[in-house]
């Protein structure tokens, strides 16, 4: 017998003999998946971009949130985060088309990350309101050490692209090739591994800005 069979064997022993009514489990998880609202967590009154935006900047998501009109205004939005940061004007760019067909004037994009980047501006394929969740999905023109390297990622999130609840991006995502990684990222970097004390940046970026277009 190996370990594993001797410690599983121990936990059935420990629980004594017991039968499972499948069927009971089986209605009992159809009651809850047929009334889906009544499980979910409610939303905040207002537009789900209201409510991404709500939940993104918690104490314990720890972001931070620019709303702009139109995606186009995104460079100014950049330079903006960049001027309050005390950030120079350079920043690497995602290589995705709406990205680089813009104006960055007066901003200094590279493709290459260097492992202690500064700035990555990127653009999310969705946003999930519920936990503040932003969705990538790897690709040539998604390269994941982009969400990993920087010190200050900035995102761009059409408002089109939120959706209510973690199930409505599986949804939406069963519609579309499957991706090598598929990230969700929820607000800055962050652990308490050490005394229980919040460190931000230890595994990725210390700093999220979410620039909401629309919405």
């Amino acid at each position: 017998m190996s370990s594993r069979d001797t410690v599983l064997a121990a936990v059935r022993a420990a629980l004594g003999a017991r039968e499972v009514d499948a069927e009971r489990v089986r209605r009992e998880a159809d009651a809850l998946l047929g009334d889906l609202d009544a499980i979910r967590p409610a939303l905040p009154a207002g537009s789900l971009a209201d409510a991404f935006a709500a939940r993104v900047t918690t104490p314990k998501v720890a972001a931070t949130v620019e709303r702009i009109g139109d995606a186009a205004e995104l460079p100014a939005a950049v330079k903006r985060y960049l001027d309050a940061k005390g950030l120079a004007p350079s920043v690497a760019l995602q290589p995705a088309a709406v990205l680089r067909a813009m104006d960055w004037a007066g901003i200094e994009c590279h493709d290459r990350i260097a492992p202690d980047e500064p700035v990555v501006v990127g653009v999310a394929r969705w946003g999930i309101a519920e936990t503040g969740s932003l969705v990538f999905h790897s690709g040539a023109d998604t390269p994941i050490l982009a969400n990993f390297l920087p010190l200050h990622h900035v995102v761009l999130l059409h408002a089109r692209d939120i959706v209510a609840h973690l199930e409505d991006y599986a949804a939406a995502a069963a519609a579309l090739p499957v991706p090598r990684n598929a990230i969700l990222i929820t607000g800055a970097s962050g652990t308490t591994d050490i005394e229980g004390t919040l460190v931000l940046g230890a595994h990725g970026p210390r700093f999220l800005h979410v620039v909401i277009a629309g919405g």
